[in-house]
């Protein structure tokens, strides 16, 4: 299990959250290095991926330096343990499950958990949550943001599903504290013909975003 916790100044320095899904060992291997030298801080890897425990446990041991690597998908305590056990720093979840919430807060593991409705998300704040992660996001749009923001001002949300390079600027600009982003960051077509190069330049329009905000 990684010693490391998760660093909020890393975050902070790029918050977006990188979601890995269906990628292999091999091929995350390659990536996180570039993930790195583009500026990027935080990884998650989600727990439906062929082998999670296995990428997880790689990235803690070898790749931890200058990141955060979490588990995303995360829907039952099972799951919890598995992530924890592979050093998983903090966790993602798609739904509210107040006894993985519970058990975040209570071992001081960050924890963001997918809520939808104005109400579900206050709820998974109330027990405890880090930031709470809004999906799937551009169905709402960044309007919804804003809105949410309005009466909610002290909820940290991290909107995920959909954003990409031309709506990053609009989701953070209406308030966003974090972006989720996964196959619109982790392009398929470079990683397909390993063009690592492409790949790297890719990652830095996003953090180029970001500085830019």
């Amino acid at each position: 299990m990684s010693k490391d916790l998760f660093s909020n100044e890393l975050f902070d320095k790029a918050p977006i959250v990188g979601i890995i899904r269906n990628l292999s060992l091999d091929e995350v291997k390659q990536i996180i290095p570039i993930f790195r030298e583009a500026g990027l801080t935080t990884l998650e890897i989600t727990m439906n991926t062929p082998g999670a425990e296995e990428i997880i446990r790689y990235a803690c041991e070898f790749e931890s330096e200058g990141l955060n690597i979490g588990a995303g998908t995360v829907c039952t305590k099972d799951d919890l343990e598995i992530a924890l056990d592979a050093g998983a720093q903090f966790i993602v979840t798609p739904v509210i499950s107040k006894k993985v919430i519970k058990y975040c807060v209570k071992k001081g593991i960050p924890v963001f958990p997918g809520g939808f409705t104005p109400t579900e998300l206050y709820n998974a704040w109330s027990y405890g949550a880090t930031m709470v992660k809004i999906y799937p996001a551009t169905s709402l749009g960044p309007e919804y943001i804003k809105d949410l923001k309005a009466p909610l001002d002290k909820i940290k949300v991290l909107p995920t599903g959909g954003i990409k390079l031309e709506n990053m600027s609009e989701f953070l600009k209406a308030g966003a504290d974090g972006l989720g982003i996964g196959g619109q960051l982790f392009d398929k077509k470079f990683i397909k013909d390993k063009d690592w190069t492409g790949l790297k330049l890719h990652f830095q329009k996003f953090v180029e975003k970001l500085d830019n905000r």
